[in-house]
């Protein structure tokens, strides 16, 4: 049976799960801690407040207290989670069986009754979002030397789902509040909820459209057509807000700069892509290198996918090995050019914003025979409430 054999031992009284149907499925499952609900919560002191340390799309992170005096980041799935018990399996068995430096460890879960929680190594330094593009709360200092840092980090980890791991991984949801830093400042990539599988003989999935607005590469967002080139995309938007030091999106900013790949390619043309460097730096910093990181943040997010470069080809060109053909950049695909799409919902049902979380919930409508399905875009800027999408729907499902 394996080690989830614990939470499915038959009885005369057994839990009510939704995870019996997959019962097979977690026996698979190798070098993972179990906890029970018990444990969780009271490592997390009742899941208190006091130690929530993030909220994502799926549910809150608590910073808990282990067994033997180990910190651990808690992921509780709320009940209302857009990820379902798929979704959840996917997480673990995707993650549960690769290491990368660059890669956030899973080191355990609950799947007890209800109850779907990931246990994660606590990293000392939150989140990119919360630190960088903080609002200016973080004590940390990010110097040139570490902001370079961080962005080979997140490229070889992208570079090792998108070309070590078999079947290869697309992440699907890299953004800043998804990198987090260890005590060092070194990148994690988390949060794998959202991954998908490209088989070897296939060149894309078509799926459901699920990320963040802002990082969304436009044939994902408008198809639904899923490459790792969307991933590739979405580091070209973080790569542009580490060096800017500022989201992607900003609308209390002038209309023309309130979009980062906007202001990018407009000063990019301009030749003075200076002017986009984060001011926090102070000028120290070297110049060269850091107008080189955002023509890469260019050339990964070009309109054309087939037009972006594969994540070891970038981290070759951020780590200095391989020099930028500036004559292969083109125009990226910019979010203003489908801000006019508009989400058709159910007749009984619209577009939701909760504007504590900025988080958008959709029902989008198919044709023919396809099943609509909620579609979770999340958004790290009030600025971007009307950026929705139309014709998603998962297609391979």
């Amino acid at each position: 049976m394996g080690c989830f054999s614990f939470f499915f031992r038959r009885s005369a009284d057994p839990p009510t799960s939704r995870f019996y149907e997959f019962e097979d499925e977690l026996s698979e499952v190798q070098n993972l801690k179990l906890y029970t609900y018990k444990e969780l919560r009271c490592a997390t002191d009742d899941f208190s407040p006091a130690n929530k340390i993030g909220e994502g799309g799926f549910g809150p992170v608590y910073r808990g207290r282990l067994r033997h005096g180990k910190d651990a980041a808690i992921k509780v799935l709320s009940a209302e989670s857009k990820q379902g018990a798929r979704e959840f399996l996917t997480e673990i068995k995707l993650i549960s069986d690769i290491e990368h430096e660059n890669l956030a460890k899973l080191c355990g879960c609950c799947v007890e009754g209800n109850h779907r929680i990931l246990v994660y190594d606590y990293l000392e330094n939150n989140s990119l979002a919360q630190t960088l593009l903080g609002n200016g709360h973080s004590s940390l200092e990010f110097s040139w030397r570490t902001r370079s840092k961080i962005c080979i980090g997140i490229a070889k980890g992208l570079a090792f789902l998108h070309e070590e791991v078999r079947p290869h991984i697309v992440h699907r949801d890299i953004k800043a509040s998804n990198i987090l830093l260890d005590k060092d400042l070194t990148p994690k990539i988390s949060d794998f909820g959202l991954a998908k599988l490209i088989p070897a003989n296939m060149t894309h999935v078509s799926t459901r459209v699920a990320g963040t607005i802002g990082y969304l590469a436009p044939e994902y967002a408008i198809r639904g057509q899923l490459t790792r080139r969307a991933d590739v995309y979405s580091f070209g938007v973080l790569l542009v807000e580490i060096v800017s030091g500022r989201c992607n999106t900003n609308s209390l900013l002038p209309i023309e700069e309130q979009f980062i790949l906007e202001r990018t390619w407009d000063l990019y043309e301009k030749n003075e892509l200076i002017e986009l460097i984060d001011a926090e730096l102070n000028g120290d910093f070297d110049v060269e290198e850091a107008c080189k990181y955002l023509k890469i943040g260019l050339l990964c997010t070009q309109d054309n996918p087939k037009l972006r470069p594969v994540m070891s080809t970038v981290v070759k060109m951020l780590s200095g090995e391989m020099e930028i053909d500036e004559g292969k950049i083109t125009k990226p695909g910019l979010i203003s050019d489908f801000m006019d799409l508009k989400v058709r919902s159910t007749p009984n049902k619209t577009a939701n914003h909760d504007p504590k979380k900025n988080i958008f919930n959709t029902t989008t409508t198919s044709s023919g025979s396809d099943n609509a399905e909620h579609s979770l875009l999340t958004s790290n800027n009030t600025s971007q409430s009307t950026m929705t999408f139309t014709d998603v729907w998962d297609r391979a499902n």
